[in-house]
């Protein structure tokens, strides 16, 4: 059993090296499309993350009314938010607390100053701040916090919010589609190539049947050479990718745009985009190999 598959293998470089003008011509094939590949792939992770990022910067300021400001009271409101299905994180903060964040927004003593007067006669409210799950859940968790009673007002950035949440979200859905489409364009392209060499080597398929090999010892060698293709079209993708990102990230010292979109680091991040691309390759070469020499294999029985 184990020399059959070391056969296979052989076999399998044998035929990329007989057939090297068609192999490149696959490789390349698959080369282009793992590049297009990866650069989605890194451009929908990195949008994931910013995405992911910003839902967590996101959060819900909960204003506590002036009538409830009493121990039981506070407790009692924190108690009902936490309960909330899709809250994470509450945090309380007290309405001393709330004017010294205030004062010490302003950067001019004097300013600082004027505010520090209102410390006997404090106009900050209690305050809690919720940090939610998921970024789509703001509007929905904002009404049934409003809703608890004891609560003055809550407020989350406003629909800007909501509406670069969703566009991330999108953009990122984008990405998923596009890297599968590519990933179906690969499967076809390998196919068409692996369909070539098949015909090409019809005399030796049909020797191998008269002699009474079955199809699965037939097809083997074929998947074989499907996945050495679909590697060797990875690795031009995975240098691109390597010394491309760690530029772009060098450049860009980790930044896009603003300091709310931070890229994600190189390492190890350009090792596990490389495995994929490995990846991506040798399963589109197994498939688009399969699926053509199956399909021979069937007209020709």
């Amino acid at each position: 059993m184990f020399s059959r598959f070391i056969r296979h293998i052989k076999e399998g470089f044998f035929g990329v090296g007989r057939h090297a003008a068609m192999s490149i011509s696959s490789a390349s094939a698959v080369t282009i499309t793992l590049i297009i590949i990866s650069i989605f792939v890194i451009f929908t992770v990195n949008v994931n993350s910013m995405t992911n990022k910003i839902e967590g910067d996101v959060q819900i300021s909960v204003m506590i009314d002036y009538n409830y400001e009493s121990q039981e009271n506070i407790d009692r409101i924190g108690l009902a938010i936490k309960e909330l299905p899709g809250v994470d994180v509450v945090t309380f903060s007290s309405k001393e607390e709330e004017l010294n964040f205030f004062i010490d927004s302003f950067t001019d003593e004097h300013e600082k100053e004027i505010f520090e007067s209102y410390r006997e006669d404090n106009p900050m409210h209690n305050a809690y701040y919720v940090k939610i799950k998921d970024g789509n859940d703001l509007q929905a968790l904002k009404t049934q916090i409003d809703a608890i009673e004891g609560v003055a007002n809550s407020n989350y950035g406003g629909e800007s919010s909501v509406m670069l949440v969703d566009a991330l979200g999108s953009v990122r859905t984008g990405g998923f589609v596009i890297v599968v489409a590519l990933s179906l364009l690969a499967i076809f392209l390998i196919q068409n190539t692996i369909k070539v060499t098949i015909l090409a080597r019809a005399n030796e398929i049909a020797i191998m049947r008269n002699v009474g090999a079955k199809n699965g010892f037939i097809r083997a060698p074929f998947v074989v050479e499907g996945m050495i293709i679909g590697a060797l079209g990875a690795i031009i993708p995975i240098f691109a990718t390597i010394f491309g990102y760690i530029f772009a990230y060098s450049k860009l010292n980790g930044i896009l745009i603003s300091s709310m979109f931070i890229m994600i680091p190189p390492h190890p991040f350009v090792l596990q985009i490389s495995l994929l691309l490995v990846g991506v390759g040798m399963l589109v070469g197994l498939i688009g190999s399969f699926l053509s020499v199956t399909k021979y294999l069937r007209w020709k029985r």
